[in-house]
């Protein structure tokens, strides 16, 4: 019989698994569309998203109408993710060098939300993602407002609990590996998928900020 553990890493699966199917079910008719990608696939439709708020780690609010004016990539993680957080960080910082010099008012921006909130305080996600790149943003809030967003964007995270012989707090926390990419107007324009090109991902973000995309 499924513990319940088993049953909730099935269920992220499932989620996530329906989202990226539903992207691959529609992306065909956005091709032609805009500039030639090679990273970012894009959705015909930008789909807007509901309104949210989360704590960055400078103690200031993030709502929607903060990342207006930019392209900008969310990623889901964690500080005390093993693997795939720093693996994740550290392709993005390396395209985050290749459009910095872009203007300020249009550059690509990159949000690191933590879907840890009960061990990640704000000072910590700061620290963590300014590790990688001091430009990237960094943000987290409550279970449900984090659920939302996931949700909005077709993703998903899961708290798996430690291992009996471990303390509690040393759980994980199981999230989608794919990259949120938000048009100017703070719609869920597309996503990038891994394995992650740096210097793709930057080509593509580069010639969307250009003002090429639709």
């Amino acid at each position: 019989m499924l513990n319940r553990t088993t049953v909730q890493i099935l269920f992220v699966a499932i989620i996530v698994g329906l989202g990226l199917w539903a992207i691959e079910r529609y992306y065909g008719a956005a091709v032609g569309r805009g500039p030639a990608l090679e990273a970012v696939r894009l959705l015909p439709q930008h789909r807007a998203l509901p309104a949210f708020a989360l704590r960055q780690s400078d103690g200031t609010q993030l709502v929607p109408g903060e990342l207006k004016g930019h392209w900008t990539l969310i990623y889901l993680g964690y500080t005390r993710s093993p693997d795939d957080s720093p693996a994740t960080l550290t392709a993005l910082a390396q395209a985050q060098e290749q459009w910095r010099a872009l203007p300020a008012s249009t550059r690509p921006r990159l949000l690191f939300v933590s879907v840890d909130p009960d061990r990640d305080s704000t000072d910590q996600i700061g620290e963590y993602a300014h590790s990688f790149h001091r430009d990237t943003l960094a943000a987290t809030a409550d279970l449900p407002t984090l659920e939302s967003l996931a949700r909005a964007l077709s993703m998903a995270f899961v708290k798996v609990p430690a291992p009996n012989h471990l303390p509690a707090d040393r759980y994980d926390v199981d999230h989608s590996a794919t990259i949120a990419v938000l048009d100017p107007q703070v719609r869920m324009a597309g996503v990038i998928s891994p394995p992650l090109d740096p210097q793709a991902i930057a080509r593509d973000l580069m010639a969307l900020t250009a003002g090429t995309s639709p």
